[in-house]
């Protein structure tokens, strides 16, 4: 790749949004399977949202942003800081909600509430009391609820009538949003739920006056003031979360559970059965699914799931089927299943995921066999399992009445076809733009363990010719980067292997993909057995190809990848030779609870595997060259964990290097630094190779 290609494809990473700008997504399906809604923007190189409907082939714009902007389009705090929970890369209308018949839609654009018909109807501005979040029509259509200065309002959209149903009692108390571990860690997004007839509502109440609280300032604007954040740090109180039942007349009623023993909420929904609530115990080894009578707010016990290290949130689920038969996952075997009822509905070896929805009996769900593959699988009583995704890669769906819109990324791209009774009835356009850059993956399975790995050489390599190794690893927990896909970091390695690396993907213990057991060897040491299986991987992939020059191996991450690529230097210099750590966590008590504790247990019980786990202790013993790379924005993994770690550096005399990001949260947003941070860790690491094999040598 000469000069100028080099250049192209990260101007273009940058101005794509990483290829998302242009590709529908959020979908919603009619329940008689007529109608599909969905977000799209115009252009690939467009990060401005638009609503569309998908109705008998043809597609139809029912909310242009551009159209409606009036007046002050500043959003909410509480809207900025779910979009951050939500790495939301758009602009416009980012999310929206639908009634059950999926005729009267809601969302919010710059604090203001729209609706819009989609039998015929164009957007019209609803009157709130204040700037809203997270809109949601009742199941009717006929009122609006939202959440606006930590209230919970509802609004008739017959005469755009106001009415506050729960108002904050103070400065650290909200109704209907999701808290920080809720919606960073256990998947959580939502705080409050609508009744089928639209009459009451199942409301999550949070008060965070006990929870620790950190102050995040913008050194680059020292005339701003800080930002405060409720951050429930490992070891802490958490958010108290608390469920109330609240009807349209102000009626009141507290939904009863052992919080003292259970006091994370980790879902809700309320289905045609009435509500029904998933908590999960502190230690988080026993899970509970709650039936609630919302006349009491009483609970009976639906079921209950227990485990030694910890029980996996598994996203969608505890549902129902219409007939009220609940699903649940079991772990046996050494597989995570779905149980419908009383029975299995996936067989051993087939690892659950996520369920996608239900309609009916029918049930759509995700689930892989071989780990690099997701597939989407729908389960009818009567028709049994049926695989409706063909070709390797990634798929997800979303379902509804007879119809289901299948996201599929493959090798050749991303697709969108909508099934009908499981055949092809036709396709959403996506607008996003195709890759400069086509990885050239050879696919491997590493080691004893037979890691999943992918290795990427440049096009121009000839046999002989020997190359410097990059591994570009995630390797945690809830995240999974050797897939068959042509995603955008896979693009992304190949781009370095065009700069002259052979660039290594592994997916170790710890990953998604290859059930319980795998997944949970972090329990009480979520490092070891990851630069283990990246060390196993890097020596795989020199074996299939002898010329990765194994003297000239760097490593780099962001987040948990960032801290694997630290602890590669600090404790396996024999193996790598430089590193770049973005956004890493350094010092595992400065992490919040859910995430933390689920791993290495309370730091009070256990502060022997927080002291294994971090980093800073290990400052002077780093011998390789090391940048460290850090958004000063960050509210999920602070500055501080950088920070700390370059004085502990500094303090034991050992030379390394640090890029601080002033306006830079852990999602990385800005197109300028994404597209210059690619040529600063290519040169870095370059230079540092090179540095690295004169002074070896």
């Amino acid at each position: 790749m000469n000069d100028i290609d080099s250049a192209e494809f990260p101007r273009q990473l940058a101005r794509t949004g990483r290829f998302t700008h242009g590709a529908p997504r959020a979908f919603t399906v009619s329940p008689d399977g007529e109608r599909v809604l969905f977000l799209r923007s115009r252009a690939g190189d467009d990060p401005v949202c638009c609503l569309w409907m998908y109705q008998d082939g043809t597609e139809r714009l029912l909310a242009d942003p551009a159209a409606l902007a009036a007046g002050d389009t500043r959003l909410p705090p509480e809207e900025l800081t779910r979009r951050e929970r939500a790495r939301e890369r758009a602009e416009g209308i980012v999310g929206y909600a639908a009634d059950a018949d999926v005729r009267t839609v809601a969302f919010a654009l710059g604090g203001r509430l729209w609706t819009v018909d989609t039998a015929h109807g164009t957007p019209r501005p609803v009157r709130t009391a204040g700037p809203v979040v997270d809109p949601r029509p009742d199941p009717t259509g006929a009122r609006i609820a939202y959440v606006s200065g930590g209230g919970l309002y509802v609004v008739e959209l017959r005469g755009d009538t106001n009415r506050a149903l729960a108002l904050a009692e103070g400065p650290h108390i909200r109704y209907g949003l999701a808290e920080h571990a809720a919606a960073e860690s256990m998947g959580r997004s939502r705080g409050y739920w609508w009744a089928p007839d639209g009459s009451r509502l199942l409301v999550a109440r949070v008060d965070e006056s006990a929870v620790h609280r950190w102050w995040i300032s913008d050194p680059a604007h020292p005339d701003r003031p800080p930002r405060s954040i409720a951050y429930p740090v490992a070891g802490t109180a958490n958010a108290e979360v608390t469920l109330e039942v609240l009807d349209l007349t102000g009626g009141r009623t507290e939904v009863a559970w052992d919080r003292d023993a259970f006091e994370y909420l980790a879902a809700a929904l309320w289905d045609a059965h009435g509500p029904l609530v998933t908590v999960q115990s502190r230690d988080q080894r026993t899970v509970r699914v709650l039936a609630v009578d919302p006349a009491t707010g009483a609970t009976t016990l639906a079921h209950e799931q227990r485990d030694a290290a910890w029980v996996q949130l598994v996203p969608g689920l505890a549902a129902r089927t219409a007939s009220g038969r609940l699903l649940r996952p079991r772990e046996q075997d050494g597989t995570r299943r779905l149980w419908v009822g009383d029975g299995a509905a996936t067989p051993v070896g087939r690892q659950l995921r996520a369920v996608l929805g239900v309609s009916g009996e029918q049930v759509l769900f995700t689930a892989s066999e071989e780990p690099t593959e997701v597939h989407v699988w729908c389960h009818d009583p009567d028709a049994g399992l049926t695989r409706l995704s063909a070709q390797p890669g990634v798929h997800t769906g979303a379902l509804g009445g007879p119809t289901v819109v299948l996201d599929s990324r493959t090798a050749d791209g991303r697709t969108f076809t909508v099934l009908r009774d499981g055949r092809p009835v036709g396709r959403i356009a996506s607008l996003a733009e195709q890759p400069v850059v086509t990885p050239r993956i050879t696919w491997l399975r590493a080691g004893e363990r037979r890691i999943r790995t992918a290795l990427l050489l440049p096009s121009w390599y000839t046999p002989g010719a020997r190359l410097p190794v990059l591994l570009c690893p995630y390797g945690g927990h809830g995240m999974q980067l050797a897939v068959a896909t042509r995603d955008w970091w896979l693009c992304e390695a190949q781009w370095f292997a065009e700069s002259g690396f052979a660039v290594v993907i592994a997916d170790g213990r710890g990953t998604p993909g290859r059930g319980p057991r795998w997944e949970k060897a972090f329990h009480g040491d979520k490092l070891s057995a990851a630069l283990e299986d990246q060390v196993a991987a890097v020596h795989g992939a020199a074996e299939h190809c002898p010329d990765l020059d194994l003297a000239r191996t760097a490593i780099r991450g962001w987040s948990y990848g960032g801290y694997l690529a630290a602890a590669a230097v600090l404790r396996r210099p024999d193996v790598f030779h430089a590193a770049v750590a973005g956004a890493a966590p350094f010092d595992q008590r400065l992490y919040d609870t859910h995430w933390q504790e689920r791993f290495l247990g309370h730091p009070d019980e256990h502060p022997e595997n927080y002291d294994r786990c971090s980093l800073i202790a290990d400052a002077p013993g780093l011998r390789r060259p090391l940048l460290l790379v850090h958004g000063l924005a960050d509210d999920n993994v602070t500055a501080a964990h950088t920070l700390r770690m370059s004085a502990a550096l500094l303090a034991a005399g050992r030379p390394h290097s640090v890029l601080p990001l002033p306006g830079v949260t852990h999602a990385m947003l800005s197109a300028r630094t994404v597209e210059r941070m690619l040529f600063f860790q290519r040169d870095f690491l370059r230079d540092a190779l090179a540095r690295t094999s004169r002074a070896d040598g």
